[in-house]
């Protein structure tokens, strides 16, 4: 593989996810005194301080706890914004120097797909000075995808190795009881949004049953294929993603399914389209919750591990949608301590999300907690019923100190 060159200060794009080569990801991390924006995703792609060059500025829209002591001295910039903020502030920003790209081979046709992933990146292609295409003989041609119109211009790499994987691992008694409270709120022929995780996972198992979904998301998972082959989607929906991040075997099956579109974040994630959607379910987690019903989905115990993602953009528009809902799904505990996801108020160090007008239900193991039409004691009373119940005292003494100063 021939060594990436780049001038000082030179402005690069590198997708993240399923899109990132790990091997080019690698080297031009390393690079010296250039600036790199990034859409990695953490718990997917991995990064390390060791990993970013001398003078190097990285900026990325989630964060990661790797990260922290580059955050602080300014070698890694946290960008918080959702992703269809992300999408029109990268078209409001003049044209990056570079965006490096994973393609699969080029067809008799000259055009190369980007295989499981489009995310940001078509948005950014259409406007970048140069273009860098990583060819990984394992990337699919997706048909129903973005793809590359080959060109003398595109400078070429070729290289060979797996696609980056994700797997949500077995599947616990915690996360199956989440799921099955939250799937008791998916009717057939609604218009659903999943995320990744073993929620996720658990949940698609529970709705092989279901007919006529209609998918609208930002990443699909392992999943879908139970969903596709049980018959549960809708075949004459145009169903639409912008990321599939899973197994191999995703990745070989999406190759020969044309059932799904995947599409760049200007499509999936646009208010206007959203917004449009009628019955549409939208299923998020989150890392805490508050008693006002406040979602905090980026930091534990006063430290930022992720970003908002797309969950805003989908829980705004579920809660908005006609028939449609905005689910947030969680365990009641967390860590082997058992300490509650359910708190009394966000705290200092706790990020408001999702606000408190944008979920509408609260699943955990313990229950469902459906805030719609509620009043603010109300709603903190839902809350507690579904913290773990070791958590429930103490949460209602705090609730009265909170509610005597309101």
């Amino acid at each position: 593989m021939p060594r990436l060159q780049f001038k000082s200060g030179e402005r690069i794009f590198l997708p993240g996810g399923s899109g990132t080569c790990r091997s080019v990801a690698s080297e031009l991390l390393r690079t010296a005194d250039v600036r790199i924006t990034t859409s990695f995703v953490p718990g997917v792609n991995t990064v390390v301080p060791s990993d970013i060059g001398p003078r190097t500025l990285v900026s990325g829209f989630f964060m990661f706890p790797s990260l922290s002591d580059c955050h602080r001295l300014g070698t890694y910039r946290h960008l918080p914004m959702s992703y269809s903020t992300i999408t029109r502030w990268l078209g409001e920003q003049r044209p990056f120097d570079t965006c490096v790209v994973q393609i699969s081979r080029p067809r008799a046709d000259g055009r190369a797909s980007l295989g499981p992933a489009a995310e940001f990146t078509p948005s950014v292609l259409e406007r970048a000075r140069r273009i860098i295409a990583v060819v990984n003989h394992r990337v699919p041609f997706v048909e129903n995808a973005p793809s590359l119109a080959w060109r003398k211009s595109i400078e070429t790499i070729e290289t060979d190795e797996p696609l980056i994987s994700y797997g949500a691992g077995q599947i616990d008694g915690v996360s199956a009881r989440v799921a099955g409270q939250a799937a008791s709120f998916i009717k057939d022929g609604v218009v659903l949004q999943l995320g990744i995780g073993k929620v996720p996972s658990a949940l698609s198992s529970l709705l092989c049953d279901r007919r006529g979904l209609r998918l609208h998301s930002g990443m699909l998972s392992d999943g879908v294929m139970q969903l596709a082959k049980s018959g549960s989607l809708d075949p004459d929906w145009p169903h639409l993603t912008t990321m599939f991040l899973g197994s191999e075997k995703l990745y070989e099956w999406i190759a020969g399914h044309t059932g799904i579109r995947l599409s760049g974040c200007e499509q999936t994630h646009d208010p206007r389209r959203l917004a449009a959607l009628e019955r549409f379910v939208a299923v998020n987690s989150a890392l805490s919750v508050d008693l006002f019903g406040q979602c905090n989905l980026e930091t534990a115990s006063g430290r930022a591990l992720s970003g908002s993602g797309g969950a805003p953009d989908f829980a705004r528009a579920a809660h908005l949608s006609p028939g449609g809902i905005s689910i947030v799904a969680l365990p009641s505990t967390t860590g082997p301590s058992q300490v509650s996801r359910i708190v009394s108020t966000l705290g200092r160090a706790g990020i408001v999300t999702l606000s408190r007008t944008e979920a509408d239900i609260v699943v955990t193991d313990e229950g469902v907690a459906d805030l719609r039409g509620l009043s603010v004691a109300e709603r903190a009373e839902a809350l507690i019923a579904v913290a773990h119940p070791d958590a429930r005292p103490r949460l209602s003494e705090e609730w009265r100190e909170i509610a005597d100063k309101l």
